[in-house]
């Protein structure tokens, strides 16, 4: 039931309308109830003999002076809501005695009581939105806990609320009388309000935020938890920047006439825009909202604090102290029009509705937050102070100025991991110590990493050291398995079966035939090939012969084909009776091995004389041409060896292995799944033509040839784990992905059906196949 209902009409005071923020307010509390949202707390450890009757008078007195702890609100069956202000309210007061309880029971008594006083919230109909628990520990120790809903006050006025309370308690317990001025009403700040131009703060916010469409990602966070059910959970992570080093943050703000504030604010941009890749961010920043030309507000209790968009712009050239004094410029621009709601700023961007403006917010608390003086001389002695109130956003970074700038990361546990939050931290912390550091250095080359991942990244992550043989070639070394292990299975398709030897002898033969036609060092032969075994066979004979390979693939366009031929001037291209007709008329030379192998059987089997040299082409693969015009990718031998040896290596492949192929030779995929398994000993299992495209027939091929390595990119993995046959996969050892983004799901939900590695392997095709290789964890 209301509160108008259980008072008389003549218990009002004063009827006026909602400020912007307290009408955002309103709505988010409304929208989330039992939610605990805005229940601001503060916890207050006192010491010392305790006049117990004195103290709840003095708070009453407070009461008493201040409007705003005595409205409620009133919104249903009207247009705009309604604050109303009572002449007279009660307090609500409790005692509680826990001398009797362990500091261990007290303390998870206290945790279960913070914890319910949030959730029990409060009921805005109702005044005061405010309500005082005094615990009594010991004899000479309570904690006093002060819940109040944050539509009636903000984190400056709780200091002026604390000091007036310590003055009317010093004077109650000596018997004394305590005169405060009268204090100036908060609807003095709505009548401001209403004088304000709308207008014009409108225009200003339009052009602020003119051509921003989408919020700044983090790329941190585990967005795809965000559904999750029940209210977010949040956890609070505390770091300190060193004494020297807040103290020179200090310096460096008094020396170039900025504030700390901005400082922070900078940290974050820069942050937030290397997280992102962006070079503009967009995050939430607090001002005190409290207007200059309002007399006496800074003596004032309310809710005058306001959540307001700061756009930043890095750019390459900015010098840092420039950035930040036009900074600084932005965040006092915006002071002067933080009367306008954080929802009427979102309506009037460009970011769609219901989608937020930002998800993180920055917080400076440039009031005392240990507002309750030390003074030895006053009957309280204050030993800690301690305040607890969640947001509706995910990310809150507040920074609170101490001897050791304290800065508090709160976090939705949904979104972000513990981990993730602590780098995020130690990465805030290095770039506030590298603001100090030259403020004529670029805003761009401040660092981000801490010492510890600088080590990991350019020692411990690079030590890839390797022996691999510097003057061999791909088919040498797979002439080396031949040798060792003549009649291992090299290649398997579709029930038929070469070993290591007869592979080689049929390569051998195709590379003399290419001999006589001319291939030599450098030269560039097309192949233009299913997948089978003739494509393999084409492979190590134009490698053997010495020359390199250029992959055609069937399933291009015509126009393609023959870019690339035109481009890379191929003279003679390797193919199969049924593609021929497919085939851009250019005058290469075509050879059909299936429908010519008679006439290659001829020639000799036995190894053709090396004429390749590491430095020598072994393929020339093109680009998609998805960044401009497809061009020709040039590797040599040298850098696939070494890719080949350090790869088998890692995964640690063996002869008895099996390694499935389903790349397209066009993609440099197909490098790895090929000669990782001819260089290592293992058997070579070759999909059918369009055998990528048939899951069933994949995971069959899978389970019946025993496969132990799988290589695909992640949106097939996603199919593949989506087929209840999946799991039959029981030969696989370790699957590994690339080509596209994996993301947190998807590996959860691979350990959660493979008992397998899986890896996350990228690199482009200009540096041999792989560069970076990360062993995923459930």
């Amino acid at each position: 039931m209301a509160d108008t209902k259980n008072q008389p009409a003549k218990n009002v005071e004063s009827i006026y309308p909602l400020s912007p923020m307290q009408e955002g307010m309103l709505f988010h509390s409304l929208y989330t109830p039992d939610s605990g949202i805005y229940c601001s707390q503060t916890l207050i450890t006192l010491e010392g003999e305790i006049n117990l009757a004195v103290f709840r008078q003095a708070w009453e007195k407070v009461v008493e002076r201040h409007s705003v702890l005595r409205t409620l609100f009133l919104w249903e069956k009207r247009e705009n809501p309604l604050q109303i202000v009572r002449k007279k309210v009660d307090l609500p007061w409790d005692y509680q005695d826990w001398r009797n309880l362990s500091p261990t029971e007290q303390q998870q008594r206290l945790d279960l009581l913070l914890e319910t006083e949030r959730q029990q919230g409060f009921e805005l109909k109702v005044a005061p939105l405010m309500r005082c628990l005094m615990i009594q520990l010991s004899d000479q120790t309570y904690k006093f806990l002060c819940n109040h809903h944050h539509i009636i006050l903000d984190g400056w006025s709780m200091p002026i609320i604390y000091q007036e309370v310590l003055g009317f308690y010093e004077a109650g317990i000596q018997g004394k009388s305590y005169h405060l001025p009268l204090p100036r009403p908060y609807q003095d700040y709505i009548v401001w309000l209403q004088q304000q131009n709308p207008s014009i703060a409108e225009s200003f916010w339009q052009r602020t935020l003119e051509g921003f469409m989408t919020p700044t990602p983090l790329r941190v966070d585990r967005l795809q938890l965000m559904k999750s059910e029940g209210k977010p959970t949040y956890k609070e992570y505390n770091c300190h920047l060193s004494a020297s080093h807040s103290k020179d943050l200090q310096s460096l703000a008094q020396k170039h006439n900025l504030t700390l504030s901005t400082l922070v604010q900078a940290a974050w941009a820069i942050l937030l825009s290397r997280y992102s890749g962006e070079s503009e961010v967009l995050f939430g920043v607090t001002v005190s909202g409290r207007p200059h030309d309002l007399s006496g507000v800074e003596h004032r209790v309310g809710l005058f604090i306001n959540t307001l968009p700061l756009r930043v712009s890095i750019r390459e050239s900015d010098l840092l102290l420039s950035w930040l004094q036009e900074l600084q410029q932005k965040q006092a621009e915006i002071q002067d029009y933080a009367y306008v709601s954080l929802a009427e700023i979102q309506r009037l961007s460009d970011i769609p509705p219901g989608i937020p403006l930002f998800e993180s917010l920055v917080v400076f608390e440039n009031y005392p937050r240990e507002a309750l003086s030390r003074d030895s001389r006053q009957s309280l002695r204050v030993k800690d102070v301690e305040n607890f109130e969640e947001t509706n956003y995910p990310l809150t970074v507040v920074a609170i100025p101490r001897q050791e700038l304290l800065i508090q990361l709160v976090y939705d546990t949904s979104r972000f991991t513990q981990d993730t939050i602590e780098r995020m931290a130690a990465h805030l912390q290095t770039i506030l110590t590298g603001i100090v550091t030259d403020t004529r250095q670029r805003v761009t080359q401040l660092p981000i990493l801490t010492t510890q991942e600088q080590h990991q990244l350019l020692v411990e992550w690079n030590n890839t050291e390797a022996d691999y043989p510097l003057d061999k070639s791909l088919h040498q070394l797979f002439e080396e398995q031949v040798a060792q292990n003549p009649q291992g299975i090299a290649v398997i398709f579709e029930g038929q079966k070469l070993t290591y030897q007869q592979l080689n002898n049929r390569g051998n033969q195709l590379a003399h035939c290419l001999r006589d036609k001319g291939v030599g060092p450098e030269s560039l032969v097309g192949i233009f090939m299913e997948r089978s075994l003739g494509m393999v066979i084409g492979l190590l004979g134009i490698l053997k012969a010495g020359g390199a390979y250029v992959p055609l693939d069937p399933d291009y366009p015509t126009e393609r084909l023959g870019d690339i031929l035109s481009d890379s001037g191929v003279s003679l291209v390797l193919t199969q009776e049924s593609l021929g007709d497919f085939l851009p008329q250019t005058g290469a030379e075509l050879l059909c091995l299936d429908r010519d192998w008679e006439k290659i059987a001829t020639y000799s089997p036995e190894n053709p004389f090396n004429l390749t040299t590491p430095e020598n082409l072994a393929y020339v693969i093109y680009t998609s041409g998805s960044t401009g015009k497809p061009k020709g990718v040039m590797n040599i031998h040298r850098g696939i060896c070494n890719t080949m040896k350090y790869t088998i290596g890692h995964y640690n492949i063996t002869s008895e292995d099996r390694i499935l192929q389903i790349t397209s030779l066009s993609f440099d995929g197909s490098v790895w799944e090929i000669f990782s398994s001819l260089i290592s000993g293992a058997s070579l299992v070759v999909a059918k033509p369009d055998g990528y495209k048939d899951i069933d027939y994949l995971i069959d091929l899978i389970v019946q040839e025993q496969v132990t390595y799988f290589t695909c990119v992640t949106s097939i993995l996603r199919v593949f784990l989506q087929h209840p046959k999946s799991k039959d996969c029981h030969y696989l050892k370790r699957v590994i992905v690339g080509g596209e983004a994996l993301s947190y799901e998807l590996n959860q939900r691979f350990f959660q059906q493979l008992n397998c590695e899986l890896y996350n392997a990228y690199g482009p095709t200009e540096v041999a196949v792989e560069t970076t290789i990360w062993c995923c964890q459930p």
